[in-house]
């Protein structure tokens, strides 16, 4: 059974349409990766998702509920975490308070995303300012995953950080799948998605144009709607 359905979604920002009929499925313990050039509406399908953005027409559903009604408050409360683009951590706020500030009941403890993290552990009463990059994105992430969520949402895992932290958090991505975490992934790294994905899902100019196993991605394909 799908945990997340996304049907024919349309978006809009003020009277500029960004999505033009965007469908994507995410099952229990699936990693999908949301893959597409620049500007063609993957970070507008996670705001809609994620109840940040508006939509006008289509269909998104998580754990049969209908997300198109619910603010984003809401919308996470019924499990969905988002680790946004940007990073977007707390900068006058310590790690700790970080960490703190989105805690629900669950598994993911402090000590649960340190021992995904230990840098972060390291770095407890730090404020997320002083932190690099790279440690930034993972208290993205780790603050993501303290709200105990059903899906985790990871747009741009790793754009712009060094090689070494970038495997790190590849690591650690492969660790949550492993444990049964229901993923959905944007990232421009191609090469680690398709040797972690279950599907991808690839976007043109505000809609779906390919879905699939990594394995049935061509190079072709590649060619014409990535880039690569």
């Amino acid at each position: 059974m799908s945990l997340l359905q996304v049907r024919n979604l349309e978006a809009f920002y003020g009277a500029s349409q960004a999505l033009f009929g965007v469908d994507l499925e995410i099952a229990e313990g699936e990693l999908v990766a949301l893959m597409g050039r620049n500007g063609m509406g993957k970070t507008t399908t996670v705001r809609a998702i994620t109840r940040m953005l508006r939509t006008s027409r289509g269909e998104i559903r998580f754990d049969g509920h209908d997300l198109s009604v619910l603010p984003s408050f809401r919308a996470a409360r019924l499990g969905i975490g988002l680790a946004p683009e940007g990073r977007r951590c707390f900068a006058g706020l310590t790690v700790h308070e970080n960490l703190m500030a989105s805690a629900r009941p669950g598994e993911w403890t402090i000590a649960a995303v340190t021992g995904l993290f230990p840098r972060l552990g390291e770095r407890m009463e730090q404020t997320a300012a002083t932190l690099s990059g790279g440690e930034q994105q993972m208290l993205a992430i780790a603050r993501a995953l303290m709200t105990n969520p059903r899906l985790l949402i990871l747009d741009e895992a790793t754009e712009g950080l060094a090689p070494v932290v970038r495997q790190e958090i590849w690591a650690a991505i492969a660790r949550l799948k492993q444990g049964g975490q229901s993923i959905l992934v944007i990232d421009k790294a191609f090469s680690e998605l398709r040797a972690m994905a279950d599907r991808c899902v690839i976007l043109t100019r505000g809609r779906t144009v390919w879905t699939g196993a990594p394995g049935q991605l061509t190079s072709e394909t590649e060619t014409r709607l990535l880039g690569v």
